[in-house]
């Protein structure tokens, strides 16, 4: 009995413990889920000021907004282009680790130019905006060609494997294709028996019109015995059958009465 009170507190606890474990894990999860939709609604945010910013603004001010658009835009095109090309080439690990080191650079860009935008001396921000557009020239010209590359790659491995599927279906095609050659061989020997047998079956009807000609010639003593009596005429006359098909058998001389 004591026995089973055990085994019985301690299923409770290992369910208990599960439960704890899964909420736990359910919670995270939807943590996770609300900071990347914060993220994602903040960053839509930043992007629209900084554009309206950018056109609705002049002098330094406007300058700023558009070296902060174009930083931003081009490593989240570059960071999604890696993202998605590691997933199915692996050599792309080695390029996201070098676009994880230039992000920290391009994080520290962009925390300077958020700082001058906040600036009150136009001077000092004027004064700055060379050095701020070759860094911002910088980062945004490794991005891209990172970004150039991972494409280039997978548009290369996308035309070889074009290139070998064109040649195997060809192949394949011409494969399919063998049955016209059978056939015409086919027709060939088909036409040469069919010659064949034509001349066989017009001999044979030749000599069998002759053999019955000279049947019906009677002979001499014959005419002599029988001057009074018409001779009996043959019932069928001869063959005058000058083509005979292939599937036809060759003629027989036919009896005389």
């Amino acid at each position: 009995m004591g026995a089973a009170i055990t085994i019985m507190a301690l299923l409770f606890v290992a369910f208990v413990v599960l439960g704890v474990y899964a909420t736990v894990k359910v919670a995270k999860a939807a943590k996770r889920g609300v900071d990347r939709t914060i993220d994602q609604a903040r960053r839509t945010v930043e992007d629209t000021t900084l554009r309206a910013k950018s056109f609705g603004q002049t002098g330094p001010s406007a300058e700023l907004a558009q070296l902060r658009l174009s930083l931003r835009t081009s490593m989240r095109a570059t960071q999604e282009a890696l993202h998605a090309g590691v997933a199915e080439d692996a050599s792309l690990k080695e390029s996201l680790d070098l676009f994880h080191r230039l992000s920290g650079h391009a994080r520290e860009l962009d925390d300077d130019l958020r700082r001058l935008e906040r600036e009150p001396d136009r001077g000092h921000v004027t004064g700055c905006l060379p050095e701020l557009r070759r860094r911002t020239q910088q980062v945004t010209h490794s991005a891209d060609a990172l970004r150039f590359a991972a494409r280039d790659r997978a548009r290369k491995f996308a035309d070889d494997d074009l290139t070998s599927l064109s040649v195997q279906i060809d192949m394949e095609a011409g494969a399919l294709r063998h049955w016209t050659d059978a056939d015409a061989d086919a027709d060939a020997g088909a036409g040469v028996d069919a010659g064949a047998g034509t001349g066989a079956g017009t001999g044979n009807g030749m000599g069998s019109g002759a053999g019955r000609a000279g049947a019906e010639q009677p002979r001499p003593g014959d005419q002599a015995g029988t001057a009074g009596r018409q001779q009996p005429q043959a019932l069928t006359g001869a063959d005058r059958r000058t083509t005979v098909h292939p599937w036809e058998k060759s003629a027989r001389p036919e009896t005389t009465a």
